[in-house]
């Protein structure tokens, strides 16, 4: 049974756009959180979001694809031309039903559906375009992706918000296992910082009022009290090992090796064990990758700021790997929370982290909550030695190589 290996990673984040320039904030613990530009938020509940500033979708985009797009859809066609150039895949030159995306979404188009409504009120029907009907649609990203590189094989989306970068990586992983695929498309993106976003957004009640930036978003800490959002994501190309070394790729960043899901308790109805779902879900694709918690390197928390949620994160954490038992990590922190974007954009970083050996840091955490016994790692990275977050990923776990002699592919037990 083949492996699932990623061999590119795309990027477009508050913080940076591009895999490296991306990598290189948050190496330096550098924030793409600030004040909302792109309308006036005063009378919002939230003002600070990670806004993607360096992306041009004239520059990157198409103009027959740019009027049919909302611009969560742009940002991952740019983050997966920089997937494929960096895997050294060229879709014209696979077969086409051999190649397959799967994405993540949360809220879909949801600019350029307020846009539409506002031309609808304003002007009237005859004035809103055909577009609609498919731009805002949470597989939009998805289909675009499909047709534009010609990726006939079996296509999907996954609605599992936050989760849902991971989600569609496992999915990835079971087609590329089973044989429906050789190379797949996935990860996510998120772009709702529109008026009808945030408010929709704010529905939740975790939206952080905080209009300093480094304030608003504090997982773990003794002051949080929400999350910051943001914009963005990651694509990955994820391609069954024997595929990928048969084409020549030139590199493997890491291997897909377990993955697990849980439901949360019903709306109302508390975890009569806490974060007995989180700890299961994360036990179980351990078990699934053949991995003990003590051949762990690293977590990449789910963080989300708020108090009750993060206690629960905590204490799952504690019970499967013990107190401060293993390096903790959330550089969602400089980006704010990306949604459907944001597991995606979590896994990139995983990967990097792989490749260079080093563990980036958490921003903006002054102190612990009471009770929190995690290893979280504060400061920011140097390239001198030091202490944690500093600490090299040990070499049963990493998965990078600079390059694959006779295009062999490096792997790894786990990622």
């Amino acid at each position: 049974m083949t492996a699932a290996v990623v061999t590119g990673i795309g990027i477009v984040a508050p913080n940076g756009v591009g895999t490296e320039d991306y990598w290189r904030s948050v190496l330096a613990g550098r924030s793409g959180l600030a004040p909302l530009s792109r309308f006036e938020a005063n009378a919002y509940p939230v003002r600070v979001a990670g806004e993607v500033t360096g992306f041009d979708p004239v520059e990157h985009v198409p103009s027959r694809l740019r009027v049919q797009t909302d611009r969560w859809t742009q940002l991952a066609f740019h983050a997966a031309d920089m997937a494929l150039t960096d895997a050294g895949a060229d879709p014209a030159g696979l077969p086409e039903y051999d190649m397959a995306v799967l994405t993540a979404s949360s809220s879909g188009g949801t600019e350029f559906g307020q846009y539409e409504i506002e031309r609808l009120w304003s002007q009237g029907p005859r004035y809103v375009t055909a577009y609609q009907s498919i731009a805002w649609f949470y597989a939009a990203t998805t289909g675009q992706l499909s047709i534009r590189h010609g990726m006939r094989g079996p296509c999907g989306v996954v609605c599992t918000e936050q989760a849902g970068g991971l989600d569609a990586a496992g999915r990835t992983r079971r087609l590329l296992m089973d044989g429906g695929a050789r190379l797949v498309l996935t990860g996510g993106t998120d772009s709702s910082l529109c008026p009808y976003g945030v408010t929709a957004q704010a529905t939740n009640g975790r939206l952080s009022g905080s209009d300093d930036p480094d304030r608003g978003y504090q997982p773990f800490a003794a002051t949080a009290d929400g999350y910051l959002p943001g914009e963005g994501g990651a694509i990955l190309v994820v391609e069954a090992a024997d595929a990928a070394e048969a084409r020549g790729a030139t590199r493997v960043y890491g291997r897909i090796s377990g993955y697990a899901t849980t439901f949360d308790p019903r709306p109302g109805r508390p975890d009569p064990d806490g974060g007995s779902r989180l700890r299961q879900a994360a036990g179980q694709a351990l078990e699934d990758a053949g991995l003990e918690p003590g051949q762990i390197d690293a977590v990449f928390a789910d963080a989300s700021g708020d108090p009750e949620r993060d206690r629960l994160e905590a204490e799952a954490l504690t019970r499967l790997f013990g107190p401060r038992g293993v390096p903790v990590t959330a550089p969602k922190t400089m980006t704010g929370r990306l949604y459907g974007g944001g597991a995606a954009l979590d896994m990139a970083t995983a990967l990097l982290a792989l490749r260079d050996g080093v563990i980036p840091p958490t921003i903006n955490v002054p102190t612990l909550a009471p009770g929190c016994e995690l290893d979280l790692g504060t400061s920011p990275f140097r390239r001198s030695p030091a202490p944690w977050p500093c600490r090299p990923v040990r070499p049963r776990l990493a998965a990078a190589r600079p390059a694959m002699p006779r295009g062999r592919p490096a792997t790894a037990p786990g990622a």
